[in-house]
């Protein structure tokens, strides 16, 4: 793999003028340490790191890391980076910093228009990355992906800006594909439904889909609903259904809310909708339960 050093920042390098959400992309050499040279800080962007050679302790999100040539480091924004000791370390280090929109008490990771993947794609990545919060990675596609990247960057051939932010989509999807597997690996199904199950309690008012519930626990559309039906008794719709049904009752005894606000709230799309399925499932109206 080529080495040869390069950082490009936007608004400073002309090379990213047509990529306003790469805020850097570089390729560092560091062969001294520096004292007080990597103090620890919060990042505000989403930012991956290849190690090419070299070893590094860090702290990420306030955990020690040590990294290996072909760990790939990812960084949230509103976590804090930096070195364990205060300094770099001694390597090379490919680097990826993407500005991006972290919604974190609604589960959500915004990346922008840029992005040619499907929104619900989109927001389960964000979820998945979010969920999982796996700072290091084994991803052995990320320098390839990284190095095709510079080269379009550079030769600005024709399509360059499209061919760059559809490596960008590649980037995410294996990182989120990868980011499930690791996770999957170190907990069971029934500590990865918990966790899901936070996550749509979290943000009840999206349109949640099988598909992106699925996504999250790392498993097929077919294989999640078996597995989620098996262990709580319902389908995953349904299963959600109780989830609101059961979060609703807790802001009816909330007198200062009204029912179409609880109804949008908890993901209902009308209160209509909302009382129909409370009473079915409850056997009150809302305005009962309420009085109740």
């Amino acid at each position: 793999m080529q080495q040869s050093q390069f950082v490009f920042r936007h608004g400073h390098s002309k090379e990213l003028e047509l990529f306003p959400h790469i805020k850097e992309f570089s390729i560092r050499k560091s062969t001294a340490i520096q004292l007080e040279s990597f103090t620890v800080e919060l990042c505000e962007n989403l930012q991956f790191v290849y190690i090419i050679d070299g070893k590094f302790e860090w702290l990420i999100n306030q955990q020690h890391h040590v990294l290996y040539p072909g760990d790939t480091a990812v960084i949230l924004p509103g976590q804090k980076l930096g070195g364990s000791k205060g300094y770099l370390g001694i390597g090379t280090l490919f680097c990826l910093c993407l500005k991006v929109e972290c919604l974190e008490l609604k589960g959500i990771i915004n990346f922008g228009n840029w992005s040619d993947l499907a929104e619900n794609e989109r927001a389960a990545i964000g979820k998945i990355l979010l969920l999982n919060n796996l700072s290091v990675l084994k991803v052995r596609e990320v320098p390839g992906i990284l190095q095709e990247m510079r080269s379009e960057i550079l030769n600005q051939e024709i399509g360059y800006a499209t061919r760059v932010n559809h490596l960008l989509d590649s980037l995410l999807i294996i990182v989120a594909r990868q980011s499930t597997r690791q996770g999957n690996s170190r907990r069971d199904f029934p500590q990865a439904f918990m966790k899901l199950e936070q996550a749509l309690r979290q943000n009840l008012a999206h349109q949640w889909t099988v598909e992106e519930m699925a996504a999250l626990v790392g498993l097929g559309t077919t294989a999640f609903t078996e597995k989620a039906k098996n262990f709580t008794g319902f389908p995953p719709l349904n299963y959600l259904i109780n989830i609101r049904i059961s979060e609703a009752m807790k802001l009816l005894k909330r007198s200062t809310l009204n029912v179409t606000d609880i109804a949008l709230e908890t993901g209902f799309y009308s209160s209509q909708h909302f009382s129909t399925t409370f009473k079915k499932l409850t056997g009150h109206t809302p305005g009962e339960f309420r009085k109740k």
